[in-house]
């Protein structure tokens, strides 16, 4: 081969006199690129192009055992059932790390309007991650490329950000995890940008809701197994779908342990709620059919159908009481048109449900 103008070329023949006639080389596509070149996306969202992966470089911010070479190195327990039990020094850095979590994620919610970007987003909140001196848990995390994850209209979770715009009319999961002294916070909430339909409006509505029944169900002694039955339950009754492929999870100085909390009805044994337990509840509930597509990043999940899909999460700390939301809204964050008719939600504990209260009197007078 010879080199000529930035352009591979090879000889293809010689000429009677000598001369080299030359053919422009076209290298084979790997198995990756023609995957996305052949891949047929669902809806409207497809990938767009990505700025280079941000770095934290602050020595001063704890990082995750994975931000390096994104393996996390430290191991859960091998039974569904054994779950930890976090003491009240693990349980206040969780309430430090929900609290960062959250004033992001308010952040970004407020950032989500028409014409900005989703990797704009990202940005933001790469830099409120770090002013509260806290690392962005899905940066590296086995490989994951952005700080948060942005999944619009179809997207069901772990949508990638990049250069496309928000749009009028879109429905928009930002997802937040902050690693703050070594304890990870984790939440979502749905955000609606421009005018969004009433068909949209109505499946936020109903996932907020089947999300708030499955959390006060929450109390000592009840199944893990037995949350997804209330969530199916209550979306199928009002023509909705609830998503089998991804579950909420324990949280602590791991990202990801025990238990798994699945989102339907399941006869699985992962354990009775336990008061020192942490975890997340975080159903995906669709328009259409619940089941997943994975784009060829090997991230993004969609709906097969290109219908939407909604989800919110919170880290929740089960009590000896029932249940409080680490990652609750705080005393700026914005009442919400789904939290109009119930209230702000940040437990099933006498004092929580003061405090929800107190803040939904506070945020509707502002």
């Amino acid at each position: 081969m010879v080199w000529l103008n930035c352009f591979i070329f090879m000889v293809s023949s010689v000429t009677s006199s000598g001369a080299f006639v030359l053919q422009q080389y076209v290298p084979k596509r790997t198995l990756s690129e023609l995957q996305v070149v052949s891949f047929r996306y669902a809806g409207d969202i497809q990938p767009g192009k990505q700025t280079p992966q941000r770095v934290v470089l602050d020595e001063s911010i704890l990082k995750p055992d994975y931000a390096e070479d994104g393996l996390p190195k430290k191991n859960d327990q091998v039974f569904p059932w054994m779950i930890e039990v976090k003491s009240p020094t693990q349980i206040q850095k969780m309430r430090d790390a929900g609290r960062a979590a959250r004033e992001v994620l308010d952040i970004a919610g407020r950032a989500a309007q028409v014409g900005i970007s989703t990797d704009e987003i990202d940005a933001i909140v790469h830099q409120a991650c770090l002013e509260r001196g806290a690392y962005p848990s899905p940066l590296n995390y086995h490989g994951f490329p952005k700080s948060c994850c942005t999944s619009v209209n179809e997207v069901i979770c772990h949508g990638i950000p990049d250069d496309r715009k928000l749009k009028d009319g879109d429905i928009i999961n930002i997802d937040i995890t902050c690693y703050l002294d070594g304890f990870h916070g984790d939440c979502s909430e749905m955000f609606a940008v421009g005018d969004v339909d009433d068909a949209g409006k109505e499946l936020i509505q109903t996932t907020y809701d089947s999300w708030v029944e499955a959390m006060n169900f929450v109390q000592p002694g009840k199944n893990y197994n037995e949350i997804g039955a209330i969530i199916e339950d209550y979306v199928v009754q009002r023509g909705y779908t609830t998503v089998r492929n991804f579950v909420g999870h324990g949280i602590g100085s791991l990202f990801h342990c025990k238990p798994n909390v699945l989102h339907y009805r399941n006869e699985q044994m992962n354990g009775k709620i336990s008061p020192g337990h942490t975890f997340t509840i975080e159903p995906m509930i669709c328009e259409g059919r619940a089941e997943a597509l994975k784009w060829p990043d090997q991230w993004t999940a969609t709906t097969v159908d290109g219908k939407r899909s909604a989800q919110f999460e919170h880290t929740l700390l089960a009590t000896s009481e029932g249940v409080e939301a680490l990652t609750g809204k705080i005393e700026t964050s914005p009442l919400q048109f789904w939290e109009k008719t119930g209230g702000i939600w940040l437990g099933n504990t006498e004092a929580a449900k003061q405090r929800s209260i107190e803040l939904t009197k506070k945020a509707t007078h502002e």
